[in-house]
Parts: C-alpha cells; sequence; structure tokens
C-alpha cells in the first residue's frame, strides 16, 4: 500500500512542473526577471552533457526573440537562487550573454528539487541512454515504486524501463560508446550480460568493422553459447556432408585453442580474439606458412 501512495505523489509531481508554468501569470508563481549571475546550477542534476551546437542554436533563439518558457528557481540561504528546472535555458542565456532571465520562484524541499531535475530530464527526447536509466533508478529509489509502477506513471512501458536500467550494467568503457554515440543504445542492450572485457572487444568491433545490431546480436550469441563445444557429436540423422563439416570445424577450434587462441564459430563467421599484437603477428606467420 505505501508504494502506491508514493507511485502517486509522484504521478502529481509529474504534473506540477506544468502546472507552474500553467500559473505562472498568478501572484503566487509569477515570473520575475532575476540576473542571471545570481543562480546557482542545481547540484542535483542528473544530466552531465549537453549539446553544444544544440546549446549554441537555443543561445541565438532567445537572444533574437526571447526566452519564451522561463525556468523555475528556489530561492537560497544567502539572497540568491538555485535552478530547479530549464538547465538548457539558463546555460544557453549565459551563452547569449543575458544579463538576466525570467523565472517562477517556487517554494519548494531539496528533494522535491532533486525530484523536478530528474522529472524534466525524463521528458526530454535528447537524453541520452545512460542519463535516462540513471534519472529512472533515482526516482525508483527515492519514490520506492517497481518498475512496473514507474512505467505507469511515465507511460512507458515496463520492458522499456527494465532494459534502460539494465544499460547501468554496462562496463564503464562500455557506456562511455554508448554515451559518446560510438554504438547505439541497440548495440547495448546486446552486450549486458558479458564480462567487461568482452564487452571492450565487442566495442572495437562494432566501430572498426561497423557491425549492425543483428550481426551484434549473432556474434554475443556465440560468446554466451559456443557453438563448437569440447565433446563428441551425438546427434543423429545428420547428412555426411554436415558430419564431415561439423568435425572440421570442431577440429579448427581445438588447434586455435591449443595455439591459446579463443574463437567463437557459428554456421557463418569466425570470431577470433587475440591476447596482444605479438599474438596476432605470430598467427598471421603460421597462417603463411
Amino acid at each position: 500500500m505505501k508504494k502506491a501512495v508514493l507511485g502517486r505523489g509522484l504521478d502529481a509531481l509529474l504534473g506540477e512542473v506544468g502546472e507552474a508554468y500553467e500559473n505562472e501569470s498568478s501572484t503566487q508563481n509569477s515570473v520575475i526577471e532575476i540576473p542571471l549571475e545570481s543562480i546557482e546550477p542545481n547540484p542535483y542534476q542528473p544530466r552531465k552533457q549537453f549539446e553544444e551546437e544544440s546549446l549554441k542554436e537555443l543561445a541565438a533563439s532567445i537572444k533574437k526573440d526571447g526566452l519564451i518558457q522561463p525556468i523555475i528557481v528556489v530561492e537560497d540561504e544567502i539572497d540568491g537562487y538555485t535552478l530547479v528546472a530549464g538547465e538548457r535555458r539558463y546555460r544557453a542565456s549565459k551563452l547569449a550573454k543575458m544579463e538576466s532571465i525570467k523565472a517562477i520562484v517556487l517554494d519548494i524541499s531539496k528533494e522535491q528539487m532533486q525530484q523536478y531535475a530528474l522529472i524534466e530530464n525524463i521528458q526530454r527526447e535528447d537524453l541520452n541512454p545512460i542519463e535516462l536509466a540513471k534519472s529512472y533508478e533515482a526516482l525508483i529509489k527515492l519514490h520506492g515504486v517497481t518498475h512496473e509502477e514507474l512505467a505507469s506513471i511515465i507511460h512507458k512501458s515496463r520492458a522499456h524501463i527494465t532494459n534502460t536500467l539494465r544499460l547501468l550494467n554496462l562496463s564503464e568503457k562500455t557506456q562511455e560508446a554508448l554515451i559518446s554515440k560510438k554504438i547505439s543504445a541497440g548495440h547495448a542492450k546486446m552486450l549486458v550480460g558479458l564480462q567487461a572485457k568482452d564487452q571492450e572487444m565487442m566495442v572495437n568491433s562494432i566501430i572498426g568493422q561497423k557491425l549492425s545490431v543483428r550481426e551484434l546480436e549473432q556474434i554475443v550469441k556465440g560468446l554466451k553459447q559456443p557453438a563448437i563445444k569440447d565433446e563428441p557429436l551425438k546427434k543423429e540423422g545428420k547428412s555426411d556432408e554436415k558430419k564431415t563439416r561439423e568435425l572440421y570445424l570442431m577440429d579448427l577450434y581445438q588447434k586455435l585453442k591449443t595455439l591459446g587462441i579463443k574463437s567463437v564459430i557459428s554456421s557463418d563467421k569466425i570470431t577470433l580474439e587475440f591476447s596482444d599484437q605479438d599474438q596476432i603477428d605470430s598467427f598471421i606467420q603460421k597462417l603463411e606458412h
């Protein structure tokens, strides 16, 4: 029962930012001009990266037409303000060298400040998958809701919430590749569950060989469940040609294993993993002779 109450509280919070903007002309939430230098960024802002080109475009728009939607702030203890929502508008206004900015002042707690920042972020389309996952994780911890309850509140599927959160299990290097758009979210989801070294090997392959998500899926299946195992063939009813081919592949697998080379052999692809450049050079020399 407790979780349901928390869930309804979060659902209500989702509407509060919109209500603040709708009521901006009222006495309680009147829009005022605040000097930019008196505003501090929200310390609870989960978003760390803002695209420079996008900020420049917004800055140019603000300089030409002014700020259409005010930011939301809270008064701090030393006659200044702390940003609650509208970080992009705040940054773009500074970039445009504006002296002041339109703002709505609210009286809210530190916990609500964090909630506002998270809510604003999950509603953005340009949030990177890792930032989105961290925002979901923070909301779940703050309100004690389940994946299904959060999905219902923010109008997403439970699978979307769960799959997005699973991205936080990726290694730091793999997450960095996703954030910098070297790999897609589809690629990243395929790598969840692999060991860090295997993830990073696959990231290099995605970038170097321009692997599609479908191609990566086939390779990852091989890594998780190698097609060729160290056991005799037991299945009956196979054609002589197929048996010969499987025996050849098994022999190849064993030879590579003897050389200390890890391999994944599927029906149409062989993936080799080398420990260093010397092992690659040694392998190439053996092929040439």
